[in-house]
């Protein structure tokens, strides 16, 4: 690759700019496709519809203009509800899902947006066609006549396709067709509300002939080249739904741990029947089942697995018949017990002399199994007239039995146990045991002293304690009270752990890394489980969290030239506590001023009344309360923004030598004026592949302006290789922000193609000749190697782009020109292409092409300029298409006109000399694209013009280019 390089030495530059408005411009956008589509035509009101068979490649490309360069984002729309692709909006010029599928199909919206103007959205509806496997479904009627002694039995075949686009169904009874009327007993319909989707064949009063093998084909007509599906059923004398049988008890009542097998059976049905087990709601079968035929085994079988269970049979006869069972693992779970005192006094306390109750719960399965027995001391207690025992009906709420003891006497003191137990087993019992004497006490609640104001800072981790005293101790519930305000009731009715309240046994809540969202009021209150069946006893703690000051911003750039003046501001969004705020603002580590918030401010400003060099560097404002400190952040530089590449430049690569190309790299500076001025621009380029970079400054003279277009022509890039090429403004402050693009070679134009350009950069005028039966010929020529010599008062003084480097082609009217001499310009040979031609042009059934140029004719000695298509039959025939004459005024303007050849064809451009020396005409930029022109001018005499030229200004020089990379 060395003599690649050594290439790159030969580059030369040209550097011109236009003021003015400049070449800012808000975003169009325009949807290409590529990939495997079906069909793409255009709909009448909402834009194109794309066509693609499932499971190929969809992709869609966004191709924008508009400088800046937009930004461009793909999201879709389907079913009335906006979803994004994938995690996100997809940010680049190019849509693709591979293996599409039905799915994703809907109208799909490309943005682009660079902050002018409004966004640009174009969008087009992708319509996925496919077709799934029909399925035929039989299904009788028993009908009985009033009054007579027959019954007509009718059967019914139903077949079903989803598909896209609609179906289409055939039936067939063994290798015959069946067609509606083709047979008095077989009615063929659609039913009315799904039309498309289902064809029915009727087999009025079942007839011998009728049983027979029968095949439905769907089709969707090869469209996407989808072939045709289909589905076959044989009907017989035997043919009859589904019937099943389930061989196991209902309910099936197990132990934790066992296998246990789910045995289901066909008793009837032809075809016969698949069976299926299923959950009901769509949940999933335990993962460990192993499901074998109509049976479902459950290994080690735990008390999640239970639930109900169904077997489902099919076989598309009839409705599908259906069993189901339920499976009760035995367990015993959450035992809980209170104490409840005598319910005649008003005494939470337990007191010689009065009833008190002990009551026990136990969630049993089944609950029909459940048995409860008391012991006291470890011996069996029985019920009495004293020690009355009782159970709740499990029917109606949870297992609970009660232990009521009359008239308590100090021998009743003592360790009383609820047991629990399944009768049959299969389960270990629940004891519990509660004590009874002289320290039962009931609860109470207290808050530790100075804790019930708590204030912590974010970040920490929080205690909040309730004491709890009696005996048992019960479970503490803590929960938050509600603020104020409907939406800080919602925020604060749930826990920092999100629950609504939280069960703590020791009375301690513990909050780690609090956050000001947890502030506010903490309730713990006693549970009437595990402790007494009395008011519960609440306590409140109120929590505050303290937070550093919130400002804004919290890290800006601010770029400014040297000698101005600026202001800096840093504003209080929030704090707490909000009172006592400080604020310091440094450069560096230097201190620059402090002071103190006012009640009445919520910012703090620094002004600088004209920078200087020691003024730049990271100035930051801290503004602190108790908490902390919240800080602004402000990096003041000179370094210039980033160059903005345009990329609508027109016919940017040109190509006048064999083994080189060259390419006019143009660019606007954003925002020049907010810096120093710029002094040059550092460029460099890398051949994409290799590591060495190429580097050289183009000096610039005077103020760039906002929008202004900078153009710099590269040549000698080598064939086909592209290059990375990266711009770097720079100032007396140094280098700005640099920005990079890739330059990709791509090959000639051929003029057989949809789409011929020429901007007559290179020599060989894009296969452009001169006509040999004229007077005189066409002149190549650009405006920097213009004679001093020549004619003033005519001719254009750059190409139309606004480049004096840049090359275009005119006619020379000086002498020996005569009035009325006229100078002939022929284009390449275009050979037409119906099948690809443009439905806009289906009219004439003749390709439809859009010839367009600029042209510049100024001069009061002005001729004409006159375009004829050329047309190659058995004879050539000239039509004249196009003609203009006289003075149009010193600017560029463009023309376009619509072709219809019938065969090859060529443009000929006729420039005819005017009645003197000032008459030079023109032409540069020529297409010719297929298609109708989408804006032409309303006859073929007038042209679309521009707005005024700018003032052009130039620097034309020849720059060495630097070796600075080395290899990687």
């Amino acid at each position: 690759m060395g003599s690649v390089l050594r290439l790159l030495w030969l580059i030369t530059g040209f550097i011109h700019g236009g003021h003015g408005q400049g070449v800012y411009a808000p975003p169009t956008v325009r949807i290409v496709h590529s990939g495997q589509a079906c069909n793409v035509e255009e709909e009448r009101y909402s834009e194109r519809v794309f066509t693609i068979r499932e499971g190929k490649t969809l992709e869609l490309q966004c191709l924008v203009t508009g400088h800046p360069r937009p930004q461009i984002r793909w999201t879709k729309t389907a079913g009335g509800a906006s979803e994004r692709q994938g995690d996100a909006s997809l940010h680049n010029e190019t849509l693709r899902i591979e293996t599409i599928s039905r799915h994703q199909g809907g109208r799909y919206y490309c943005k682009a947006e660079n902050g002018l103007g409004s966004p640009a959205i174009r969008s087009v509806r992708v319509d996925v066609y496919y077709l799934d496997d029909p399925v035929i479904t039989v299904h009788q009627s028993v009908g009985e006549a009033k009054e007579q002694f027959y019954f007509e039995r009718t059967v019914f075949l139903r077949c079903v396709a989803n598909s896209n686009p609609p179906v289409h169904y055939t039936w067939r009874r063994g290798r015959s067709v069946l067609t509606q009327g083709s047979d008095s007993g077989v009615e063929i319909y659609e039913p009315f509300f799904t039309q498309g989707e289902t064809k029915i064949l009727k087999l009025k009063n079942l007839r011998p002939q009728d049983y027979a093998d029968y095949t439905c084909i769907s089709s969707i007509r090869s469209v996407c080249d989808i072939g045709d599906k289909s589905a076959h059923f044989s009907l017989n004398n035997r043919t009859a739904p589904p019937s099943i049988k389930l061989l196991l008890d209902d309910p099936l009542v197990v132990n934790p741990g066992e296998t246990i097998a789910l045995v289901c059976m066909a008793s009837g049905g032809d075809p016969p029947p698949t069976l299926t087990w299923v959950k009901p709601g769509g949940e999933e079968l335990p993962k460990r089942g192993v499901v074998n035929g109509g049976t479902l085994t459950i290994p080690a079988i735990t008390i999640d697995d239970g639930g109900a269970y169904s077997c489902v049979a099919s076989n598309n006869v009839g409705n599908p018949a259906k069993k189901s069972t339920t499976i009760l693992v035995r367990g015993l779970r959450k035992g809980r017990f209170w104490i409840t005192p005598d319910p005649y006094h008003n005494d939470d306390n337990i007191q010689i002399g009065r009833e008190v109750k002990i009551s026990c719960q136990v969630e049993a399965t089944p609950p029909e199994e459940l048995q409860f027995s008391w012991l006291k001391n470890g011996r069996p207690l029985k019920s009495s007239e004293r020690m009355v025992i009782t159970h709740t009906d499990t029917d109606v709420s949870l297992g609970t039995t009660n232990l009521d003891i009359i008239d308590l006497k100090f021998t009743d003191f003592g360790t009383y146990t609820c047991v629990a137990s399944l009768r049959n087993g299969g389960t270990p019992e629940i004891s519990i045991d509660v004590n009874i004497s002289s320290t039962t006490v009931p609860p109470e609640l207290t808050v530790p002293r100075g804790r019930s104001h708590l204030i912590a800072q974010e970040g920490d981790t929080v205690d909040l304690q309730c004491l709890v005293s009696g005996k048992p101790k019960p479970i503490i519930l803590w929960s938050r009270m509600e603020e104020s305000g409907a939406a800080a009731a919602v925020a604060a009715a749930l826990m920092p752990d999100g629950s609504a309240q939280t069960e703590s046994y020791d009375g301690v809540l513990r909050i780690s890394n609090v956050t000001r969202e947890m502030s506010g009021t903490y309730r713990c209150q006693t549970s009437q489980y595990n402790g007494f069946n009395v008011k519960p006893r609440q306590a409140l703690i109120q929590l505050v969290v303290q937070f550093a000051p919130v400002v804004e911003p919290v890290y800006t750039e601010v770029r400014q030239a040297l000698g101005r003046a600026f202001s800096l501001t840093c504003r209080l969004l929030r704090a707490h506590p909000a009172r006592l705020l400080r604020y310091e603002w440094k450069l560096g580590s230097r201190l620059l001023t402090v002071g103190q918030f006012s009640d009445q401010s919520d910012d703090t400003s620094y002004h600088v009344r004209a920078l200087n060099r020691e003024g730049y560097g990271e100035y930051t404002c801290d503004i602190t309360n108790e908490a902390g400190a919240g800080r602004c952040t402000f990096l003041v530089t000179g370094k210039a923004y980033v160059p903005e590449f345009y990329y609508d430049t027109f016919s940017a690569l040109w190509q006048n030598q064999p083994q080189v190309y060259g390419f006019k790299l143009q660019w606007t500076q954003m925002e020049p004026n907010a810096v120093d001025r710029i002094l040059a621009y550092r460029l460099g380029l890398r051949q994409m592949g290799q590591s060495r970079w190429w580097e050289q400054e183009i000096p610039m003279e005077g103020t760039i302006q906002k929008g202004e277009l900078l153009t710099y022509n590269l040549t000698k890039l080598v064939k086909p290789e592209s290059f990375l090429v990266r711009l770097t403004p720079i100032t007396r402050y140094g280098e700005g922000d640099a920005t990079e693009r890739i330059i990709t070679y791509s090959a000639p134009v051929n003029p057989h193609l949809r789409e011929f350009q020429c901007g007559f950069e290179d020599e060989a005028l894009c296969l452009f000749s001169q006509d040999k039966t004229d007077e005189f010929d066409w002149t190549h020529h650009s405006a920097a190697s213009r004679d001093t010599k020549y004619t003033p008062n005519t001719g254009p003084s750059s190409d139309h782009t606004g480049s004096k480097q840049g090359f275009y082609m005119y006619i020379e009217t000086s002498r020996p020109r005569l009035d009325g001499d006229k100078a002939r310009l022929l284009s390449p040979t275009f050979n037409t292409n119906s099948k690809s031609s443009s439905s806009a042009a289906a009219v004439s059934n003749n390709p439809a092409y859009c010839f367009a140029f600029f042209y510049h004719m100024y001069g009061k000695h002005i001729g004409a300029l006159n375009v004829f298509l050329r047309q190659k039959g058995q004879t050539v025939t000239d039509t004249s298409v196009w003609t203009l004459a006289g003075n149009q005024g010193d600017r560029w303007r463009q023309a376009k006109v619509n072709l219809h050849p019938t065969t090859a064809f060529q443009v000929l451009m006729e420039g005819v000399r005017g009645s003197g020396i000032e008459g030079d005409i023109a032409i540069d930029d020529v297409t010719i694209e297929e298609g109708e022109c989408k804006d032409p001018p309303p006859n073929n005499l007038r042209s679309l013009a521009p707005p005024p030229s700018p003032h052009i200004w130039q620097l034309c020089s020849t720059l060495s280019l630097v070796l600075i990379g080395q290899q990687r």
